[in-house]
Protein backbone atom coordinates (compact mmCIF):
# COMPACT_ATOMS: atom_id res chain seq x y z
CA UNK A 1 0.00 0.00 0.00
CA UNK A 2 2.78 2.03 0.68
CA UNK A 3 4.74 1.79 -2.27
CA UNK A 4 1.21 2.70 -4.55
CA UNK A 5 1.08 5.85 -2.19
CA UNK A 6 5.09 6.69 -3.14
CA UNK A 7 4.15 5.89 -6.30
CA UNK A 8 1.49 8.13 -7.40
CA UNK A 9 3.23 10.91 -5.30
CA UNK A 10 6.19 10.74 -7.37
CA UNK A 11 3.78 10.68 -10.70
CA UNK A 12 1.95 13.33 -8.83
CA UNK A 13 4.99 15.38 -8.55
CA UNK A 14 6.22 14.74 -11.80
CA UNK A 15 3.49 16.29 -13.39
CA UNK A 16 3.32 19.50 -11.20
CA UNK A 17 6.84 19.94 -12.19
CA UNK A 18 5.83 19.48 -15.84
CA UNK A 19 3.35 21.90 -15.99
CA UNK A 20 5.27 24.46 -14.09
CA UNK A 21 7.98 23.95 -16.80
CA UNK A 22 5.24 24.69 -19.68
CA UNK A 23 4.07 27.55 -17.94
CA UNK A 24 7.17 28.91 -17.08
CA UNK A 25 7.66 28.56 -21.22
CA UNK A 26 4.73 30.23 -21.85
CA UNK A 27 5.79 32.94 -19.76
CA UNK A 28 9.13 33.13 -21.40
CA UNK A 29 7.72 32.97 -25.20
CA UNK A 30 5.31 36.18 -23.91
CA UNK A 31 7.61 37.96 -22.17
CA UNK A 32 9.84 37.60 -25.74
CA UNK A 33 7.11 38.67 -27.70
CA UNK A 34 6.95 41.69 -25.49
CA UNK A 35 10.18 42.69 -25.24
CA UNK A 36 10.68 42.11 -28.94
CA UNK A 37 7.34 44.55 -29.79
CA UNK A 38 8.46 47.05 -26.95
CA UNK A 39 12.35 47.22 -29.07
CA UNK A 40 10.72 47.57 -32.41
CA UNK A 41 8.71 50.52 -30.91
CA UNK A 42 11.46 52.17 -29.11
CA UNK A 43 13.82 51.99 -32.49
CA UNK A 44 10.84 53.62 -34.44
CA UNK A 45 10.62 56.51 -31.79
CA UNK A 46 14.42 57.30 -31.24
CA UNK A 47 15.40 56.94 -34.95
CA UNK A 48 14.15 60.81 -35.96
CA UNK A 49 16.32 61.79 -33.09
CA UNK A 50 19.18 59.09 -34.41
CA UNK A 51 18.61 61.16 -37.73
CA UNK A 52 18.78 64.27 -36.53
CA UNK A 53 22.33 63.50 -34.98
CA UNK A 54 23.63 62.19 -38.49
CA UNK A 55 22.39 65.42 -40.10
CA UNK A 56 24.04 67.46 -37.45
CA UNK A 57 27.45 65.99 -38.75
CA UNK A 58 26.67 65.62 -42.29
CA UNK A 59 27.00 68.68 -45.11
CA UNK A 60 24.35 70.66 -46.77
CA UNK A 61 24.73 68.49 -50.05
CA UNK A 62 24.46 65.40 -48.17
CA UNK A 63 21.20 66.45 -46.50
CA UNK A 64 19.66 67.86 -49.72
CA UNK A 65 20.36 65.58 -52.41
CA UNK A 66 18.04 63.14 -53.62
CA UNK A 67 17.85 60.02 -52.57
CA UNK A 68 18.94 61.02 -49.08
CA UNK A 69 22.57 60.19 -47.46
CA UNK A 70 21.53 58.17 -44.56
CA UNK A 71 25.61 58.60 -43.65
CA UNK A 72 27.92 60.99 -44.40
CA UNK A 73 31.60 60.19 -45.56
CA UNK A 74 33.24 62.29 -43.41
CA UNK A 75 31.45 63.39 -39.75
CA UNK A 76 31.12 67.41 -40.01
CA UNK A 77 31.86 68.14 -36.22
CA UNK A 78 32.64 71.61 -37.13
CA UNK A 79 28.80 72.42 -37.35
CA UNK A 80 28.93 72.56 -34.31
CA UNK A 81 31.04 75.06 -33.88
CA UNK A 82 29.66 77.09 -36.33
CA UNK A 83 26.56 77.53 -34.13
CA UNK A 84 28.15 79.81 -31.91
CA UNK A 85 29.47 81.96 -34.98
CA UNK A 86 25.86 81.66 -36.31
CA UNK A 87 24.04 82.75 -33.20
CA UNK A 88 24.63 83.98 -29.37
CA UNK A 89 24.25 80.39 -28.12
CA UNK A 90 25.61 81.02 -24.72
CA UNK A 91 23.80 84.15 -24.16
CA UNK A 92 20.46 82.89 -24.90
CA UNK A 93 20.94 79.57 -23.33
CA UNK A 94 21.46 81.71 -20.09
CA UNK A 95 18.38 83.58 -20.89
CA UNK A 96 16.59 80.54 -21.20
CA UNK A 97 17.19 79.56 -18.14
CA UNK A 98 16.56 82.45 -16.00
CA UNK A 99 13.06 82.59 -17.46
CA UNK A 100 12.64 78.69 -16.89
CA UNK A 101 13.76 79.38 -12.94
CA UNK A 102 11.48 82.24 -12.63
CA UNK A 103 8.84 80.63 -14.01
CA UNK A 104 9.47 77.23 -12.45
CA UNK A 105 9.64 78.93 -8.80
CA UNK A 106 6.07 80.86 -9.66
CA UNK A 107 4.66 77.65 -10.58
CA UNK A 108 5.52 75.38 -7.75
CA UNK A 109 4.80 78.23 -5.27
CA UNK A 110 2.00 79.47 -6.48
CA UNK A 111 0.36 76.55 -7.92
CA UNK A 112 0.51 74.61 -5.02
CA UNK A 113 -0.62 77.26 -2.79
CA UNK A 114 -3.79 77.34 -4.86
CA UNK A 115 -3.90 73.87 -5.35
CA UNK A 116 -3.88 73.20 -1.31
CA UNK A 117 -7.08 75.93 -1.04
CA UNK A 118 -8.98 74.15 -3.52
CA UNK A 119 -8.37 70.42 -1.39
CA UNK A 120 -8.34 71.44 1.90
CA UNK A 121 -9.66 74.59 3.09
CA UNK A 122 -13.09 76.01 2.70
CA UNK A 123 -14.28 79.59 1.43
CA UNK A 124 -17.30 81.34 -0.45
CA UNK A 125 -17.62 80.33 -3.82
CA UNK A 126 -14.94 77.71 -3.98
CA UNK A 127 -16.38 75.63 -6.48
CA UNK A 128 -17.42 78.45 -8.76
CA UNK A 129 -14.02 79.91 -8.65
CA UNK A 130 -12.57 76.61 -9.23
CA UNK A 131 -14.39 75.93 -12.18
CA UNK A 132 -13.43 79.46 -13.48
CA UNK A 133 -10.17 78.79 -13.27
CA UNK A 134 -9.89 75.09 -14.80
CA UNK A 135 -11.91 76.67 -17.65
CA UNK A 136 -8.46 78.14 -18.33
CA UNK A 137 -7.06 74.90 -19.98
CA UNK A 138 -10.26 74.74 -22.61
CA UNK A 139 -8.94 78.00 -23.71
CA UNK A 140 -6.40 78.67 -26.50
CA UNK A 141 -3.62 80.15 -25.09
CA UNK A 142 -3.65 82.50 -28.40
CA UNK A 143 -6.95 84.21 -27.12
CA UNK A 144 -4.81 85.84 -24.26
CA UNK A 145 -1.87 86.94 -26.30
CA UNK A 146 -3.20 90.68 -26.95
CA UNK A 147 -3.88 91.47 -23.38
CA UNK A 148 -0.64 89.78 -22.19
CA UNK A 149 0.96 92.04 -24.28
CA UNK A 150 -0.61 94.81 -23.26
CA UNK A 151 0.14 94.31 -19.73
CA UNK A 152 3.55 93.63 -20.43
CA UNK A 153 3.77 96.55 -22.39
CA UNK A 154 2.27 99.15 -19.91
CA UNK A 155 4.95 97.76 -17.16
CA UNK A 156 7.74 98.44 -19.65
CA UNK A 157 8.77 94.76 -19.12
CA UNK A 158 9.09 94.27 -23.34
CA UNK A 159 12.85 93.04 -24.06
CA UNK A 160 13.18 91.58 -20.45
CA UNK A 161 13.29 88.24 -18.89
CA UNK A 162 10.93 89.56 -16.01
CA UNK A 163 8.44 90.26 -19.25
CA UNK A 164 9.05 86.76 -20.98
CA UNK A 165 8.46 84.87 -17.51
CA UNK A 166 5.65 86.61 -16.76
CA UNK A 167 2.73 85.00 -18.11
CA UNK A 168 3.86 81.92 -17.21
CA UNK A 169 4.76 82.38 -13.15
CA UNK A 170 1.38 80.81 -12.79
CA UNK A 171 -1.24 77.93 -14.47
CA UNK A 172 -4.66 76.26 -14.11
CA UNK A 173 -3.23 72.64 -15.02
CA UNK A 174 -0.53 73.61 -11.73
CA UNK A 175 -3.31 74.48 -9.53
CA UNK A 176 -5.68 71.21 -10.73
CA UNK A 177 -2.16 69.13 -10.36
CA UNK A 178 -1.93 70.36 -6.86
CA UNK A 179 -5.10 69.96 -5.76
CA UNK A 180 -5.54 66.73 -6.75
CA UNK A 181 -2.23 65.55 -5.08
CA UNK A 182 -3.62 67.15 -1.69
CA UNK A 183 -6.55 65.72 -1.94
CA UNK A 184 -5.26 62.16 -1.80
CA UNK A 185 -3.06 62.72 1.46
CA UNK A 186 -4.71 61.41 4.71
CA UNK A 187 -6.75 64.05 6.89
CA UNK A 188 -6.11 63.33 9.88
CA UNK A 189 -2.37 64.69 9.93
CA UNK A 190 -4.42 68.11 9.28
CA UNK A 191 -6.68 67.30 11.64
CA UNK A 192 -3.82 66.12 13.83
CA UNK A 193 -1.83 69.16 13.63
CA UNK A 194 -4.85 71.31 14.06
CA UNK A 195 -5.25 69.75 17.95
CA UNK A 196 -1.53 70.79 18.08
CA UNK A 197 -2.49 74.44 17.52
CA UNK A 198 -0.73 74.50 14.19
CA UNK A 199 -1.93 77.33 12.05
CA UNK A 200 -3.28 76.72 8.54
CA UNK A 201 0.23 78.05 6.76
CA UNK A 202 2.06 76.00 8.88
CA UNK A 203 0.21 72.73 8.40
CA UNK A 204 0.60 73.73 4.64
CA UNK A 205 4.33 74.62 4.87
CA UNK A 206 5.47 71.99 7.04
CA UNK A 207 3.38 69.23 6.78
CA UNK A 208 1.37 68.89 3.58
CA UNK A 209 4.13 70.45 1.01
CA UNK A 210 6.88 67.79 1.61
CA UNK A 211 4.37 65.33 1.80
CA UNK A 212 3.67 66.14 -1.76
CA UNK A 213 6.75 66.38 -2.98
CA UNK A 214 6.31 63.91 -6.03
CA UNK A 215 3.46 66.43 -6.87
CA UNK A 216 5.90 69.27 -6.94
CA UNK A 217 8.56 67.51 -8.97
CA UNK A 218 6.27 66.54 -11.72
CA UNK A 219 4.86 70.08 -11.79
CA UNK A 220 8.41 71.48 -12.09
CA UNK A 221 9.23 68.80 -14.80
CA UNK A 222 6.47 69.36 -17.14
CA UNK A 223 6.75 73.44 -16.40
CA UNK A 224 10.58 73.21 -17.05
CA UNK A 225 10.12 71.23 -20.50
CA UNK A 226 6.91 73.78 -21.35
CA UNK A 227 9.16 77.05 -20.47
CA UNK A 228 12.02 76.05 -22.19
CA UNK A 229 10.07 74.77 -25.65
CA UNK A 230 7.90 77.84 -25.73
CA UNK A 231 8.47 80.27 -28.61
CA UNK A 232 5.40 82.29 -29.73
CA UNK A 233 5.32 84.22 -26.05
CA UNK A 234 9.30 85.36 -26.36
CA UNK A 235 8.91 86.04 -30.20
CA UNK A 236 5.91 88.02 -29.11
CA UNK A 237 7.75 90.06 -26.71
CA UNK A 238 11.29 90.55 -27.58
CA UNK A 239 12.77 92.15 -30.46
CA UNK A 240 16.58 92.05 -30.11
CA UNK A 241 18.87 89.23 -29.82
CA UNK A 242 20.31 90.65 -26.03
CA UNK A 243 16.84 89.08 -24.44
CA UNK A 244 15.97 86.60 -26.88
CA UNK A 245 15.80 82.79 -25.68
CA UNK A 246 16.81 79.55 -27.24
CA UNK A 247 13.35 78.86 -28.96
CA UNK A 248 13.73 82.43 -30.38
CA UNK A 249 17.51 82.08 -31.24
CA UNK A 250 16.84 78.69 -33.14
CA UNK A 251 13.57 80.18 -35.18
CA UNK A 252 16.26 83.06 -36.52
CA UNK A 253 18.77 80.33 -37.98
CA UNK A 254 16.38 79.50 -40.90
CA UNK A 255 16.57 81.43 -43.25
CA UNK A 256 14.00 83.45 -46.11
CA UNK A 257 14.86 80.76 -48.86
CA UNK A 258 17.58 78.73 -47.79
CA UNK A 259 18.57 76.98 -44.43
CA UNK A 260 22.05 75.57 -43.73
CA UNK A 261 20.12 72.25 -41.90
CA UNK A 262 23.48 71.09 -40.51
CA UNK A 263 24.17 74.19 -38.23
CA UNK A 264 20.40 74.27 -37.58
CA UNK A 265 20.11 70.37 -36.09
CA UNK A 266 23.51 70.81 -34.19
CA UNK A 267 22.05 74.32 -31.96
CA UNK A 268 18.77 72.31 -31.37
CA UNK A 269 20.31 68.71 -30.72
CA UNK A 270 22.91 71.79 -28.11
CA UNK A 271 19.44 73.26 -26.76
CA UNK A 272 17.85 69.71 -26.36
CA UNK A 273 20.42 68.31 -24.56
CA UNK A 274 20.25 69.58 -20.64
CA UNK A 275 16.42 69.05 -20.39
CA UNK A 276 16.96 65.64 -22.03
CA UNK A 277 19.49 64.77 -19.29
CA UNK A 278 17.49 66.18 -16.82
CA UNK A 279 14.21 64.82 -17.81
CA UNK A 280 15.92 61.22 -18.06
CA UNK A 281 17.57 61.81 -14.12
CA UNK A 282 13.76 62.48 -13.06
CA UNK A 283 11.65 60.61 -15.22
CA UNK A 284 10.75 57.72 -12.06
CA UNK A 285 9.51 61.30 -10.05
CA UNK A 286 7.41 62.76 -13.01
CA UNK A 287 5.48 59.22 -13.18
CA UNK A 288 5.31 58.82 -9.06
CA UNK A 289 3.98 62.28 -9.20
CA UNK A 290 1.45 62.08 -11.94
CA UNK A 291 0.17 58.40 -11.32
CA UNK A 292 -0.28 59.48 -7.76
CA UNK A 293 -2.19 63.02 -8.56
CA UNK A 294 -5.07 60.56 -10.28
CA UNK A 295 -4.47 62.31 -13.42
CA UNK A 296 -4.66 59.82 -16.79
Amino acid sequence: MSENLTTVAVVTGDRTRERELTRGRGRTQSNWGAHTVLLIGGIVMVSPLIYQVIMSLSTSQQVESAPPTFWPGVLQWHNYADVFAQMPFSQELWITVAITAVRLIGQLLLCSIAGYAFARMRFTAKGIILGVILSIIMVPAQIYLIPQYQIIQGLGWLNTVIGIAAPGVFSAFGTFLMRQFFMGLPQELEDAARIDGASSFRIFWNIMLPLASNGLWALGIITVLWSWNDLMWPLIVTSSAETAPLSVGLANLQGVHTNNYPVLMAASLMAMLPILILFVALQKRVVAGIGRSGLK
